[in-house]
């Protein structure tokens, strides 16, 4: 561990986009003063999610993940909204990592689609 759960958090999440959407491309979006590594954004066939670290959460947010099954029930935030979709990951959470890289699979293909 990395001593900063936040950074554990955002590493496995990475590792799970990456092996759910092989060719999936990285980017560092919406730099500033306040945040000058900018956000982790993940696309492949057109944006799938955004990676936000908060002091205490880490927000993934799915650009389409209204339109997604979520069987699992893995997505937490943001229900209300009209496209987006999110999982805010608190200190002590674990990733349902099984059901969270088939919502990345199911991403890409709305994006085919």
């Amino acid at each position: 561990m990395s001593g900063d759960w936040r950074k554990d958090i955002v590493d496995a999440v990475r590792d799970s986009i990456v092996t759910a959407a092989p060719g999936v491309v990285e980017e560092a979006k919406w730099r500033k003063a306040s945040n000058p590594d900018g956000v982790p954004t993940f696309s492949l066939d057109g944006l799938i999610c955004t990676v936000e670290t908060y002091k205490d959460k880490v927000k993934v947010t799915f650009a389409k993940g209204a339109s997604l099954a979520d069987p699992s029930n893995i997505f937490n935030a943001s229900l209300d909204a009209g496209t987006r979709r999110a999982i805010d990951i608190h200190d002590g959470d674990l990733l349902h990592t099984e059901a969270f890289e088939d919502l990345v699979r199911s991403a890409v293909e709305a994006n085919q689609g």
